[in-house]
């Protein structure tokens, strides 16, 4: 696999091969686009539960939270969040993508994902954001604001069962806010 420049990038979105849209192109970088935050978060409710079932729905475990342009959102130490990306982005079959902190954010001790950095040929959507704060002082996080980027791979040969498809199930497909897990549609009969 190798990484794609900022030529190569901007060249597969003229063709329609990558799409990040809105895209300003100083967003480009060497071998990323950066990504920005988007004016939704999904904060968990700690009181509801006493426990987190992966088997279970957890829809009624977070509440949205909404930003506006001037107000942060406040991320504390310690606490997990789920943001998202303003952009839509969409993947041809044979590019992988993966999402990475902004490194000036991560020396403050934010961290934009926990394990799912890793964007399947055939995404389609905004891209939810696993949102952590490992200082000791709380983070404000700001609409608009540069929160990721992501840089794009080329597959040896084009996969041919893409994300989204019928017979790999795909949950995330097409989202466009920020989404809980839905890890619980993997045992059969508990929907």
């Amino acid at each position: 696999m190798s990484v794609l420049s900022d030529k190569t990038i901007l060249e597969c979105i003229k063709r329609g091969d990558i799409v990040i849209s809105p895209l300003d192109e100083d967003d480009v970088q060497p071998a990323s686009v950066d990504l920005h935050f988007d004016n939704k978060v999904l904060v968990f409710s700690n009181s509801l539960r006493p426990y987190i079932d992966v088997r279970d729905s957890l829809e009624d475990l977070t509440e949205v939270v909404q930003i506006d342009e001037n107000t942060p959102f406040i991320l504390h130490p310690g606490e997990f969040v789920l943001g998202s990306t303003s952009e839509h982005i969409e993947l041809p079959a044979h590019l992988v993508a993966r999402l990475e902190g902004k490194s000036s954010l991560g020396r403050l001790g934010l961290v934009i994902h926990s394990t799912a950095g890793f964007v399947d040929p055939g995404w389609k959507g905004h891209l939810t954001l696993e949102l952590s704060n490992l200082s000791n002082l709380p983070i404000t996080l700001f609409h608009g604001m540069k929160i990721g980027q992501i840089s794009f791979l080329e597959l040896t040969t084009p996969a041919t069962r893409l994300y989204g498809s019928k017979e790999l199930g795909s949950k995330y497909q097409g989202q466009s806010d920020p989404t809980p897990s839905k890890y619980y549609e993997n045992y059969s009969g508990r929907q």
